[in-house]
Order: structure tokens, then C-alpha cells, then sequence
């Protein structure tokens, strides 16, 4: 699977693989394709610094990326505490009604809350960059567009390519315009935030929109013949994030949640603001299927909505509350039904890729007009009469 893009960053196969764990990207990056680290859940750039110490032992000198979630427009002077008291006390009694209709105990004195949704500060995102540019970073992605451009600047300058994630190819276009070097087209398919537009019909919009950069798609690709068909669309790689999610590298904490992964099918997911206050698709759970009730107070916008669940959805995960247990999954899960290894996943991939391939050659051997066929239409630059011969380009 090598285009323009895989062979300019070194990696074998146009596979890049966006996981929140540091043991699944590494094992990407082993297996020929782009392990891409999410950073969202690192509140403290210590700990980021530390699994990507961990990330440099175990790549073989292989080339990995970090996702960031970073506001193309610096925020200034708004602290998480001034975050946490715009949130509503009737938002916050919902959320405990909800866990306590559910029957969802308490954390334990001194237990401690999980992630907390903060990237998206200023403060926290550069303090993740800081710490990613210590280390031989290949490609620094942003799921909310392009990074401010002093980021995209010192991430050239390091020799680091640039990602943004659009979901229209409006969206795509203003990235291109803002100095990026590959769009990620993410399709309404995808786990976690997408828009409205279809992989199918957005990928070849966008790559018709910045050529000439490159183009990833993303949203419902967990397969080799779902690689063929991006690539088909104009693509030089495919994006892909949920179907790592049940890998045996994966640490979702929770054996409740990997069964229901497994259980479920594609139309087992929603996309809803429950999580984070923009549109997300993950797994349909009674949890979401509160925050998007009509007689409920509503998702806040984000950054809020994220501040307002984190501890709820770590009481949810601890005491496997199976109802409210959820996570942002594409619709790709309903082809997500054993537990394997990275590696046998990425072998997987690979050989539909090829087998996808081979069919589409077998297609075209048959539509192609046989040798001395007179009556077939002439290809584009042969001879039509005047006298020349076709260049042969």
C-alpha cells in the first residue's frame, strides 16, 4: 500500500492508526504502517513525555505521530476553574440524578477521578507540544483544524508534516489555506467527532478541493478493500481509529466495555454531544440516550459538557455501569467481533488490500478491448486522423 505520501514519510504501507494507547501505536508504526498517539487524555506533559520515551524504545527507529485537539485561534486567560463555573447547577444535578437512577456508587474517598477533557486549553496543548518535540515526531495531527500557525511553523521546522481533520471540503480548503500538509477526511461513518457528509462522497470532494496535497480518509475504514476503494477515490492513505479499539494492545480499562464492542453492530451507534458538547459518534448507551432526550436540559457547548461528565464517565467505566458504558466508536464496529493483535489486524488489512486489487485488475482485463479489436473506441492520444501518432504518455 505505497503512494506519495507513505514513501515521503517512510513507512511501508499508507496506514495511519489513531489510538489513545501508547502500546497500539508503537505496535502501527512496527507493523509498517503511522502509529498517531491521541495526547487529549495527557493533562500533565510529564506523563505525555514519559509514554513517548516508552514509544521511542519500542518503534525500531519506525516513524509515529501525535493527535492533538487545539483551537486554531488562541484562547486567552480562561482557566479550567473559570471553565467550571459556567457550568449550571441544574446540568450538574441531571448528571447525578442520571447515575443515581442507574444505581452508579460514588468513587471512594481518595480514589482518583479519571481523564478530564482539557486539551483544548491553550496552556495544556502547548504544553503537549513542548514535550512531543523532544522527541523524533513525525506528524502532528489536530482534530479541530489547523493548529495556530506559530505550531505548524516550529512543527516544519523540526521536520514534522502537518495534519487537520475537515469534514466538508470547505472545511478543507481553509485548512490548505493555513500551511497544513495532509487533510484528513472524515467522514460521518468515523468514532468521535465527524460531521454530515458520507467517507464515500466526502473523500473525493476534498481531494478535489486542496490538489494538490494529500488526502487520508477516514470514517469506516477498518478493512483492506475499504482501503482500496479511498485509495479508488483519490486518497494516498486511509485514517483509521476505531478498530484498534479491540485489540489485544488496547487498555479500555474495562472487560465490560470490550464485550460490548464486540457485541455490537453498525447501527449500535449515535452521533450525540453527551461526551464532549460536539456532535460524536459513539456507542448508543442509556447515557446518551438521556443527554439527547428532549425533556433533559441539553448537552453544553463544549468545553463545558466534557468538564461536567469526566467524573461520571470514570464512576461509569470503575463500576461498569453496562447502560451508561459507552466510548466513541465508528459505525466500523459492527466488523469488530474477535479480539486479535495489532499485527494480525495489520495483516488482515494488508490482504484485502491486495485481494481488493487483484479484482480490480481482473475487472479491467475483462473490460479492456482485445488485441486487433478495430471496432473499440481509440484511446485518449492515439491517432484520430491527423496524420500524427499518439504521444504514448
Amino acid at each position: 500500500m505505497q503512494t506519495e505520501l507513505s514513501r515521503r514519510l517512510g513507512i511501508e504501507h499508507a496506514v495511519f492508526g489513531f489510538t489513545p494507547f501508547p502500546a497500539v501505536a508503537a505496535a502501527i508504526s512496527r507493523a509498517g504502517g503511522l502509529g498517531v498517539l491521541g495526547a487529549v487524555r495527557y493533562t500533565n506533559p510529564h506523563a505525555l513525555a514519559r509514554d513517548l520515551d516508552w514509544m521511542d524504545a519500542r518503534t525500531g527507529g519506525r516513524p509515529y505521530g501525535l493527535d492533538v485537539v487545539m483551537p486554531a485561534k488562541k484562547v486567552e486567560g480562561v482557566t479550567e476553574a473559570d471553565a467550571e463555573a459556567m457550568i449550571p447547577e441544574g446540568h450538574r444535578r441531571f448528571v447525578r440524578d442520571v447515575l443515581a437512577r442507574h444505581g452508579v456508587p460514588e468513587l471512594a474517598a481518595g480514589e482518583r477521578q479519571g481523564w478530564r477533557i482539557t486539551g483544548w486549553m491553550e496552556d495544556v496543548a502547548r504544553a503537549q507540544l513542548d514535550a512531543a518535540f523532544q522527541h523524533p515526531i513525525a506528524l502532528i495531527a489536530n482534530a479541530l483544524g489547523p493548529p495556530p500557525a506559530d505550531v505548524v511553523r516550529r512543527a516544519h521546522a523540526q521536520g514534522a508534516l502537518v495534519a487537520a481533520l475537515a469534514g466538508s471540503a470547505r472545511h478543507a480548503a481553509r485548512h490548505a489555506d493555513a500551511g497544513i500538509d495532509i487533510v484528513v477526511a472524515q467522514g460521518y461513518e468515523a468514532g468521535g467527532h465527524t460531521g454530515e457528509i458520507a467517507t464515500m462522497v466526502l473523500t473525493p470532494e476534498v481531494v478535489r478541493a486542496v490538489a494538490p496535497l494529500p488526502v487520508l480518509a477516514a470514517g469506516g475504514i477498518g478493512s483492506g478493500e475499504q482501503a482500496a476503494a479511498a485509495l479508488a477515490l483519490g486518497a494516498q492513505g486511509v485514517w483509521t481509529g476505531s478498530v484498534w479499539l479491540t485489540t489485544e494492545e488496547a487498555d479500555l480499562g474495562s472487560p465490560a466495555l470490550t464485550a460490548k464492542l464486540l457485541a455490537a453492530g453498525s447501527g449500535d451507534t449515535v452521533r450525540s454531544r453527551a461526551l464532549t458538547g460536539k456532535p460524536a459518534r459513539q456507542l448508543r448507551t442509556a447515557w446518551t440516550e438521556a443527554w439527547d432526550d428532549p425533556a433533559g436540559p441539553g448537552p453544553l457547548p463544549m468545553p463545558l459538557q466534557g468538564l461536567l461528565v469526566a467524573e461520571a464517565m470514570t464512576r461509569i467505566q470503575r463500576h461498569e455501569a453496562e447502560p451508561l458504558l459507552g466510548t466513541p466508536v465508528g459505525q466500523i464496529v459492527g466488523s469488530m467481533t474477535t479480539r486479535r493483535g495489532v499485527q494480525a489486524v495489520f495483516d488482515e488489512l494488508t490482504k484485502g488490500f491486495e485481494r481488493a486489487v487483484a479484482r480490480l485488475d481482473r475487472a479491467a482485463a475483462r473490460t479492456a478491448p482485445a488485441a486487433g479489436d478495430h471496432g473499440a473506441a481509440p484511446a485518449p492520444g492515439a491517432g484520430s486522423g491527423n496524420g500524427r501518432a499518439g504521444t504514448g504518455r
